[in-house]
């Protein structure tokens, strides 16, 4: 039985309209185009055969779509038919359907150019002008790519990823010496009010102290300071999630009380989880804490009261997150981004807390969704950025393939709350939290001659961030 091959695989290049007239769209002549795209392939490569794949991704073309989700099909013949060709279906930002259809034609005295260059002509592809040519293309794989594309190569048929209901289920299962934590942010864009909600269960080393399970909720209005409150402690309940003292976090339920904070919501949506650190750190447990988003973008319904003033929600974005490991890092940046139509930017910059490790510099996980595909592919692209963690404002920046990403995220003073944490160990941690951050984003695509914008976001209230510190 053949073993099924994937990889991801992004080009760059240009498209020039046919004839004397403007392009479709929005009239513009041309310019660049590019795609990124995962390929999926029944068996391995074949250098002496043939090998038929599909092709899911997106599509930019300037003038005709921006980030339009594509499929397609993908047919590698080096020698049989010496090419490889690439079929792309998409539709443009007016609505209409395209379809770029192109191949390498290979030349094995010219590898280096045959196989990085790709020419293709853009039909239109549905409608009374079905196969009507509006344009010619040329786009190319560079060579500094090659490292991303080798970090994405899989073989074997994909894993199937538990669902956001597995992923809100307890793991914890006795031993000490751990720490687990089911959160939710989310935030109403009716008033401006963002909110947290935080529940742990914490397994001190010492197998003689008591597990305790407890936790606190804030609220952060636009028109004054955030307040917070704790609950707890008590003993975990039996549940498959969070359950202590009438507090409760399952599959979709979140209910209870904390001083003058209550709430009843339901949550549900989300998208696909988003694997911040890789899935097997969250699985096997090889790092000393991981960090997991089930739902990226949630919708939150129900009430949340502060005092005597109730929060009705209807349908309100956040997200839901886990954090399962031995403790809190060394010191740590955190940043979840709603970016608008399900694209989210998720960010984890920290410091293990083991000895020897807590001198390194902060390792920033960073996962950016856009148009339902994340960024990076690879786990190792977490070598690739830099972060410098500290109050009010921090950054991450970096590259991974075609794509460099720049962040700036402010956390006024006067909209933060301080939180003492407590390790397994006994160790204590400030958490410096706000959900209503201010975070610039900015995404840039390498073309064959300079960086162009890709998308930029200025989030000022909306973005949920926090930075915690020793102790």
């Amino acid at each position: 039985m053949a073993t099924p091959m994937r990889f991801t695989e992004a080009m760059e290049g240009s498209w020039h309209p046919i004839g004397p007239g403007p392009a479709p769209g929005d009239g513009v002549p041309g310019g660049p185009l590019g795609f990124e795209v995962a390929v999926e392939l029944p068996e391995p490569v074949r250098p002496l055969g043939t090998v038929h794949g599909t092709l899911v991704g997106t599509v930019h073309a300037r003038g005709l779509a921006v980030r339009a989700p594509a499929t397609g099909t993908i047919e590698i013949s080096p020698l049989e038919h010496r090419r490889v060709r690439y079929v792309l279906d998409f539709v443009g930002d007016d609505g209409t359907p395209f379809r770029f259809d192109g191949w390498k034609s290979i030349r094995w005295r010219r590898v280096a150019s045959t196989w990085t260059t790709l020419p293709g002509t853009i039909t239109v592809a549905g409608g009374a002008a079905a196969g009507t040519a509006i344009g010619t293309a040329t786009v190319w794989f560079a060579w500094r790519d090659a490292p991303s594309l080798v970090a994405s190569v899989r073989l074997g048929p994909p894993r199937r990823q538990p669902g956001p209901a597995a992923l809100a289920a307890r793991r914890w299962d006795g031993r000490p010496g751990r720490l687990e934590v089911w959160y939710d942010t989310f935030t109403d864009p009716a008033t401006g009010a963002g909110f947290w909600l935080h529940h742990e269960v914490v397994a001190p080393d010492d197998p003689g102290q008591p597990v305790q399970a407890h936790g606190w909720a804030a609220a952060f209005p636009p028109d004054g300071p955030p307040v917070w409150e704790r609950f707890g402690p008590g003993a975990p309940g039996e549940g498959p999630g969070f359950e202590a003292g009438g507090v409760v976090s399952g599959e979709t339920a979140r209910t209870g009380e904390a001083g003058e904070i209550t709430w009843d919501l339901e949550v549900a949506g989300g998208g696909p989880p988003l694997w911040t650190f890789p899935a097997a750190t969250w699985r096997r447990e090889v790092l000393p804490g991981a960090q997991i988003v089930p739902r990226p973008a949630a919708r939150y319904r129900g009430t949340v009261t502060v005092g005597d003033h109730p929060y009705r929600l209807d349908g309100v974005p956040g997200a839901t997150a886990r954090i399962y490991g031995h403790g809190n890092a060394e010191r740590w940046g955190w940043l979840h981004a709603d970016l608008g139509d399900g694209d989210v930017l998720e960010i984890v910059a920290a410091t293990p807390r083991r000895p020897g490790l807590d001198r390194l510099p902060p390792l920033p996980m960073v996962r950016l969704r856009l148009g339902g595909r994340d960024w990076p592919s690879s786990p190792w692209s977490a070598l690739a950025f830099h972060a410098r963690l500290g109050l009010p404002t921090w950054t991450v920046s970096g590259r991974w393939g075609r794509r460099r990403l720049q962040v700036t995220v402010t956390q006024p003073a006067d909209r933060c709350v301080r939180v003492g944490y407590r390790d397994p160990d006994g160790a204590t941690a400030t958490c410096t939290n706000t959900e209503r951050a201010r975070a610039r984003v900015l995404v840039e695509r390498r073309t064959p001659t300079a960086w162009a914008v890709e998308g930029e976001w200025d989030l000022d209230g909306t973005a949920h961030a926090e930075i915690g510190s020793r102790p």
